[in-house]
């Protein structure tokens, strides 16, 4: 249809129905029966139908409530990028009696997770945005969630039987088997070359289902390319460098061939500065996310590829596709993933994420 401007009593003309049935269904008020909202709801996907934000923000009197339910984060690390997303749209949604708030997690700490959603359920909150850690403790706080209507949203790892109203984030399956494409298809293995999966001390973990997914997908395409490639798996300790240089001292001295290499996390940095100051290379590395050590490293070609994820478009993202449910009362896409960013050194310098 043209763009015009509709009335109420337009939109009830169209639809056949009351122009009182058209304001509640708008405007999300009383109960409206199942087939006079379809009616409405076909009228208004018909034209289009965007409501005028700036009208709402300045008649609301409700002020809505949003938590952040996210892991701890340092400067420069992954979520530090997230929360930087969130912030615009927070100041963004401002002049809509929207506040945003943040409650914070222990990645991988159940305890510290269970706490954190406990809190949750005793705020008085409108929508929450949430980075899923434990599966069980996930789906008894979105029960709790939908139990009382309070919209919720995921980020960054998608559990689908929670039935979040959106997932915003990469596809971690493709995303793995895309880095096994790049990897592979870049660097031919000479005879008795190796390939060496570098794992966290944590792969296990309920909480890294991310990480497994990844790793689900890489797999996915070297079973599907490769009969008898030699594989191995170097646990690499989260918080314990140390540690990690003696289990990479060895392996290295025992496996001279294994010459690519992949780091499913975000910490890619703790081999390639290993590498660097043990003056050792491989002739491919790969990792994940655009922290500033890991972007150096790509630099100085310690490490060759990086995938990025778009945190901060996460973030932004996230917040604003609950404020449109909750506030303006826009559908919302089920799904919106993130661009698998592939970075080398000679493009990272020209690559900004725009929020």
């Amino acid at each position: 249809m043209e763009d015009q401007n509709y009335t109420i009593k337009d939109i009830a003309r169209m639809a056949g129905v009351s122009a009182g049935t058209v304001d509640r269904v708008l405007h999300n008020r009383g109960d409206v029966s199942s087939k006079s909202k379809a009616k409405v709801q076909k009228v208004l996907d018909e034209i289009h139908y965007q409501p005028n934000v700036f009208a709402i923000g300045l008649a609301a009197k409700k002020k809505y409530t949003f938590i952040c339910l996210i892991p701890y984060y340092i400067e420069h690390d992954y979520w530090h990028s997230v929360v930087g997303g969130i912030e615009r749209a927070r100041q963004e949604l401002r002049p809509f009696n929207v506040s945003v708030n943040y409650l914070c997690y222990h990645h991988g700490d159940k305890k510290s997770y269970q706490e954190a959603c406990h809190t949750i359920r005793d705020s008085s909150v409108d929508a929450v945005l949430i980075a899923p850690n434990f599966r069980e403790e996930t789906i008894e706080l979105t029960s709790y969630l939908q139990e009382n209507k309070i919209a919720y949203a995921f980020v960054d790892f998608n559990m689908e039987e929670a039935n979040a109203l959106t997932y915003i984030g990469q596809d971690s399956y493709k995303s793995g088997y895309i880095a096994a494409k790049i990897l592979m298809r870049n660097y031919s293995l000479g005879e008795g070359q190796e390939l060496v999966l570098f794992l966290s001390n944590n792969k296990n973990n309920p909480a890294e289902i991310q990480m497994q997914r990844r790793l689900k997908g890489f797999m996915s395409y070297i079973t599907e390319e490769y009969d008898n490639l030699t594989i191995h798996e170097v646990v690499l300790n989260k918080s314990n460098q140390e540690n990690n240089q003696q289990t990479l001292d060895e392996f290295f001295q025992a496996h001279p061939k294994a010459v690519l290499g992949i780091v499913f996390n975000s910490r890619v940095y703790q081999l390639g500065e290993y590498l660097r100051h043990a003056e050792h290379s491989m002739k491919g590395l790969i990792g994940y996310d655009l922290l500033k050590a890991n972007v150096d490293l790509l630099k100085s070609g310690d490490v060759h590829y990086l995938i990025g994820q778009r945190p901060g478009l996460q973030g932004y993202c996230g917040v604003k596709a609950l404020c449109d449910h909750v506030v303006f009362k826009k559908s919302v896409d089920s799904v919106k993933y993130m661009p698998i960013d592939i970075l080398i050194k000679e493009n990272i310098d020209f690559y900004f994420e725009f929020v």
